[in-house]
């Protein structure tokens, strides 16, 4: 996965250090109730896509600019249905970092679906009721963007 410039300085003056970092994922949803999904290069698995906010930029077109990066699709972002502290993680170099993860509900606009950068080894759209295997934080996420309302979901403090 390509280091953000602003992470790699970063990284150049705290090493591996812990860093508390902010995220936004999506979980695009089309008029067919499919849901596009990345298959990533780093591990493998199946994930909705995702990425982290640069320096000053807000949330929702974080995540129109990470949707359209990793898949060539244009989407609009719906409404908020998931904020998320996730657990420390371990990168394979050492690096360890913490995110605060807003997963959005996103509706595609155009585009063609398609592995658009070195982040995604397939990009495809899933009927919601035949994904594939994939973690259950994801899943969880897709679970919140289908339900009707906007309410959002929020982990409480365990």
């Amino acid at each position: 996965m390509p280091v953000p410039p602003f992470l790699a300085d970063l990284r150049s003056h705290v090493g591996t250090q812990l860093l508390w970092l902010s995220g936004v994922s999506a979980v695009v949803v089309d008029d067919d109730e499919r849901i596009l999904l990345v298959r990533r290069a780093d591990n493998g698995l199946w994930a909705i896509v995702g990425g982290v906010l640069e320096p000053g930029e807000q949330p929702a077109p974080a995540i129109v600019r990470e949707v359209h990066e990793e898949t060539g699709v244009h989407v609009v972002p719906e409404r908020v249905c998931t904020v998320y502290t996730e657990p420390p993680m371990t990168y394979p170099n050492g690096d360890r970092a913490q995110y605060l993860d807003i997963a959005f509900r996103c509706r595609p606009v155009g585009g063609r679906a398609r592995v658009n950068d070195d982040e995604s080894l397939e990009v495809a759209w899933f009927p919601a009721d035949a994904l594939p295997a994939m973690e259950e934080k994801n899943l969880l996420k897709i679970t919140q963007a289908l339900k009707g309302g906007a309410e959002s979901w929020f982990v409480e403090p365990s």
